[in-house]
Parts: C-alpha cells; sequence; structure tokens
C-alpha cells in the first residue's frame, strides 16, 4: 500500500496582515498551523532600507525559528520605491538602478533569513519602449540581479503577472531564455493569475511552469478580473491544482495571496488554510 502523499507547504503572504505588527503575524500564521511565510518588503513589516535593518533581520530570523515557519522573500509592494508610480521604476526603466538595488538588498535579507528564493516581477514597459528593447533590458537587469544571486545561493523566483510585460508562464519561460537557463532563474506561478490571464487551463500553465517551479501562489480569482478573491468566491477547482503539485513534488511554499483581506486578517487565514486542507484532503482522496 502506497504512503500518504506529503502534505504541501502552506504559506501566508504578510501583505495580508497591513495592520499587524510582523512579530503578530507570524503568531497567528504558526498558531493556524501555517508551515511557513511569504515575507513582502515593504515600509511596514521589514523595510529593506531600515537604518537597524541588520537588528530587524536578526530578530526576525529568531522569530520564524522558535515558530518553526519557512520564509520566501518577496519585492512586490507595488509603492514602496515610487509613491507615484505602480511598481516603478522597473528594470526596464530609466532608473532601473534602484530597482537592481532593491533586488540585490532582497538576496542578502533572504540569505540571512534562509530563505532559497527571492521572488520579482517585472512591472510595466516604459511607453514607447519598443517590446524587442524591452526584453533586452529586462534581461540585462536580471542577468545582473543574478550575479548576486550567485554570491549568496538564492534563487530569483520570477512571476508572471496579469497587465504587466512579463504576464504568462509562455513569456516568464522566454525570459528564462534570454538569461541563458541560469540555475538560479525560477518561476513562481500564481494560481489566479493563470486563471484571470492565460490561454492555458491552470492544469497547463502548473505543467508549464514545472521543470522551474520554486514557489507557488493561490488565490481565487474570475476569468479577466484580476482581484485576489477568497477561497470559494471565484471560479477555481482547486483539488485538481492541488493534485496537480502533489504529483509533481512541489516542495516549495503554495502561499495564500489575498492583499484585500486585512481587516479581517486573522479570519481570512484560518479559512484559508481550512479550504486548503480540505481541498487538499479531496486530491489525495481521488488520486
Amino acid at each position: 500500500m502506497r504512503p500518504p502523499p506529503t502534505p504541501l507547504k502552506l504559506g501566508y503572504g504578510t501583505n495580508g496582515f497591513s495592520h499587524h505588527r510582523l512579530s503578530d503575524v507570524l503568531a497567528v500564521l504558526a498558531d493556524l498551523g501555517y508551515d511557513g511565510v511569504a515575507l513582502t518588503l515593504d515600509h511596514n513589516h521589514l523595510d529593506p532600507y531600515a537604518d537597524d535593518l541588520p537588528r530587524r533581520v536578526t530578530a526576525l530570523a529568531r522569530q520564524l525559528a522558535r515558530h518553526g515557519l519557512d520564509v520566501t522573500v518577496e519585492t512586490g509592494a507595488p509603492y514602496f520605491l515610487d509613491p507615484w508610480g505602480k511598481h516603478l521604476p522597473t528594470l526596464m526603466s530609466d532608473g532601473s538602478e534602484r530597482r537592481v538595488e532593491l533586488l540585490r538588498r532582497a538576496l542578502r535579507i533572504a540569505a540571512e533569513l534562509g530563505s532559497s528564493t527571492v521572488h520579482l516581477c517585472s512591472g510595466p514597459a516604459p511607453d514607447g519602449l519598443p517590446e524587442r528593447d524591452a526584453w533586452k533590458r529586462l534581461a540585462a537587469g536580471i542577468g545582473v540581479v543574478l550575479k548576486t544571486a550567485e554570491r549568496y545561493g538564492v534563487a530569483l523566483a520570477f512571476e508572471p503577472e496579469p497587465y504587466m510585460f512579463v504576464d504568462t508562464v509562455e513569456r516568464c519561460l522566454r525570459l528564462a531564455r534570454l538569461v541563458d537557463g541560469h540555475e538560479l532563474f525560477g518561476v513562481t506561478l500564481d494560481v489566479g493569475h493563470a486563471h484571470c490571464v492565460e490561454e492555458r487551463s491552470v492544469l497547463d500553465c502548473v505543467r508549464q511552469a514545472a521543470p522551474l517551479l520554486r514557489n507557488v501562489q493561490i488565490e481565487d480569482m474570475r476569468r479577466g478580473v484580476h482581484q485576489h478573491l477568497e477561497f470559494g468566491s471565484g471560479e477555481i477547482d482547486f483539488p485538481p491544482v492541488l493534485a496537480a503539485l502533489h504529483d509533481l513534488g512541489h516542495r516549495g511554499l503554495v502561499s495564500v495571496e489575498i492583499q484585500g483581506g486585512s481587516l479581517d486578517a486573522p479570519e481570512v487565514a484560518r479559512r484559508s488554510i481550512e479550504f486548503l486542507r480540505a481541498a487538499e484532503r479531496t486530491a489525495v482522496a481521488a488520486a
């Protein structure tokens, strides 16, 4: 008789707890049974430009260890570098050095926290920039950041994001080819995003991303509407998705990404883990 599969490692994004202290976020998630946390670097929870950053990172590493939580570091705070421009500057922008510096800091923080990945996305291409040039700039910027990734042994986990320059798994794989298939370039697949914008099914996107898959983000969503919804509020059938991740032997975090749930964060997180564990049991029973 086959032994039961190892449960997926469930995480929760700190951007869904924007009104909580980070130490309290970790305690709540650990109490609810989460395995990890997707830590968004921002002004609220962990500012990578804080004067006392080394002290904060050391304290955070101890807190993560005490709660037994894994961590992945995310850099998608939309207005962190520019209060007027969402996700600006990008690696394709004039002034891309600021984005490069943020990613370098994120890699160093990830290494100190024991995270194997740093999450990033492309942002929008500058108006009027030809697509060919946008690809060249983006690949060149990634190449620079990968040199820092090599120093710390931390992978970049690139996420296709709706309505950004890299918005599909196929375009993410194109970027992987442009950086010569670097071993530290991987993919973060957001299940809701795939349902929202991809021509392929979510299951096909999982299979397509599989060779480079590092992290998964998960939430419900409706086709063509980029709004992160609680589970059961959208259109996605989750047991087959979780079954596919089991079949791949995915061992990275599967992190809930519901930014709009901050006003009721503990209960949204509770409902989310209960839904996902029930869906996972359904997936395993059907295998």
